[in-house]
This record gives C-alpha cells, sequence and structure tokens, in this order.
C-alpha cells in the first residue's frame, strides 16, 4: 500500500496530522492553509504531512484503505511505518480534530513522540460514543461525499478503550487546545461540546501536565487560520522540543 507523504524544511522532526495534508483537500484546494503552517514552522521544523486517510475518490495520492481495517491500531502502524520512512525517529505530533484523536492514540502505544499536540478534542471526557453514532448515520446517508464507513470502523475499535489510565500514562510534553466556542451540532440532537468539556477537566489535565489553552471566540474551524494557531502551539512546542 502506498500512503503518499512529504517532508518540508528542517529541524525537529514534527508530524502534521490529519486535516493537514501532503495534496489538496476539499476545504484548501489551493493549499492556502497547508502553505500557512509550512511558512510558520519550517524555520525551525522538519515538518511531514502525509494524505491520510484516503478521505474520497480523487483527494489525495495514497492508496485507499477498506473502511473495515482502518482501526485505531492499524493508523498508527501506518502514521510510524511513514515516519520512519521519512527518516523519523523520534518526532512531535500535532493533529486537530480526528487528528487529534489519532495522537492520542499513538502517544498511549509508542514512546517515539517528544511531544503531542492534541487540538480540537478533549483528551478526557472524549465523546468516542457520539462520535461512533455520528459516523454511523453520516455513513448511512448518500449524500455524504466522504468515506465515512472507515470512521464507523475507527471509533468502534476505541469504544471501552480506557481513557484516563491511557492518558495518565502520556510521558512526553503535551498540549490541547480548542477555540472556546467550539461546539458542534449533530441530528439527532447530538451536541459535541469540545470547548465545554475541555473547560470543565482542565484543572485535571492541567494536574497531568498538559498545557490548555482557548482561543477564544474561536470554533471547531480555528485550525483552518494558521496566523492565529500556529503562534499559539509553536511557544508550546519549541518550548517542549
Amino acid at each position: 500500500m502506498t500512503i503518499h507523504h512529504e517532508t518540508h524544511g528542517h529541524g525537529v522532526p514534527l508530524l502534521l496530522g490529519f486535516p493537514l495534508m501532503a495534496s489538496a483537500w476539499p476545504g484548501d484546494p489551493e493549499l492556502a492553509v497547508r502553505k500557512g503552517y509550512l511558512d510558520r514552522l519550517t524555520d525551525r521544523y522538519r515538518v511531514l504531512v502525509v494524505d491520510y486517510p484516503n478521505l474520497a475518490p480523487g483527494i489525495g495520492k495514497s492508496d485507499p484503505i477498506p473502511a473495515s481495517e482502518l482501526t485505531a491500531d492499524r493508523v498508527c502502524s501506518d502514521l510510524l511505518a511513514v515516519a520512519s520512512a521519512a527518516g523519523f525517529d523520534r518526532f512531535a505530533f500535532w493533529g486537530f480534530s480526528w487528528g487529534g484523536v489519532v495522537g492520542l492514540q499513538l502517544a498511549c502505544r509508542t514512546n517515539r513522540l517528544t511531544a503531542l499536540v492534541c487540538g480540537g478534542w478533549p483528551p478526557l471526557g472524549g465523546p468516542y460514543g457520539d462520535m461512533l453514532g455520528i459516523t454511523r448515520r453520516m455513513a448511512a446517508a448518500p449524500e455524504v461525499p466522504v468515506r465515512t464507513d472507515q470512521f464507523v470502523t475507527f471509533y468502534e475499535s476505541v469504544q471501552g478503550w480506557p481513557e484516563a489510565d491511557a492518558v495518565e500514562r502520556i510521558a512526553c510534553p503535551r498540549m490541547t487546545f480548542t477555540g472556546s466556542a467550539d461546539e458542534m451540532d449533530y441530528p439527532g440532537e447530538v451536541k459535541l461540546r469540545i470547548a465545554a468539556t475541555l473547560r470543565e477537566r482542565r484543572r485535571e489535565l492541567e494536574r497531568l501536565g498538559w498545557r490548555v489553552t482557548e482561543i477564544p471566540g474561536r470554533d471547531h474551524g480555528v485550525f483552518t487560520d494558521p496566523a492565529t494557531v500556529v503562534p499559539v502551539v509553536r511557544e508550546f512546542l519549541d518550548s517542549a522540543t
């Protein structure tokens, strides 16, 4: 299986995970968002970006993975293999939303991370059950343009994950952030309270050594604004790596 990836810059290894991609994605057809990240990182970091997962036909250059195989174990194994192929022995990982979920899974499965940035997802109190229901409904809706069925497999694989024990064992420097207005409504009266959950668990996370940051007035789309996000996260990464 081919997983397309690219590296940019020189210096400290940093894997910039989903939703940033090596190739264009629907929300960033001109790669402007990706460029905004790279322009602000590559003076100090060797940044690895990956087309993973395959979101839909024609998006990215990686081979598709059968939907039934995209478990958390598979995702972590694939990303570690890509990091090795890029010459990254140890590296920092920065993901947002589903990428933040993946970062937690990676940090609990390997000692290769030098730092972890989990954006747009609370490391404690994560709504894994809600996401399984949401992705199942989206996978059953013919008008949804992305391969949501693979995310059903992923969220099925993390049901029952011992979150509290696993997160407590993460030893690398770690940061979590989100916009202060990060709350999303889905059909079926499901509300994802990302910012509120992070706020509720802030003291507990800080006791465990996490840096917790809210970006005032921003919602889940804050990741598309590298001018705002990168300086906040880079201050942490520069001190951690």
